[in-house]
């Protein structure tokens, strides 16, 4: 199988299940406007236990059933395409955090393009 090294940037965004924006899921309209956007991909991430700058802990436990759970949308792609982003990530996010790093990436199997 073919492998394809290139470099990339990674963009993690860590909000809360419960975030909305314009009375949707604020995950949803990041992935929505991401593919939108033609972008290589997106991921939601639901986490199991977490804690923010409130220092809330949110948990998923049958004790303590949090609506609110954690949660981490990760888009790796090209530093052209995670700058098209970013504008709208000021806008949509009221609280939050944004982590981008460079990243190295190996994909296998056949080679797909933005233009396929």
């Amino acid at each position: 199988m073919p492998k394809i090294a290139s470099k990339a940037k990674r963009l993690r965004i860590y909000i809360g299940e419960d975030d909305h924006r314009k009375r949707r899921n604020l995950y949803n309209s990041l992935v929505e406007k991401a593919k939108e956007l033609d972008m290589a991909g997106a991921t939601v991430l639901r986490g199991v236990m977490g804690y923010g700058a409130n220092s809330r802990i949110h948990t998923a436990t049958l004790l303590d059933l949090s609506s609110d759970l954690p949660v981490l949308i990760e888009i790796i792609d090209s530093e052209e395409y995670i700058a098209k982003l970013l504008p709208f990530l000021d806008d949509a996010l009221e609280e939050g955090m944004v982590m981008i790093d460079d990243a190295e990436v190996i994909k296998y199997g056949r080679q797909f393009s933005k233009e396929q």
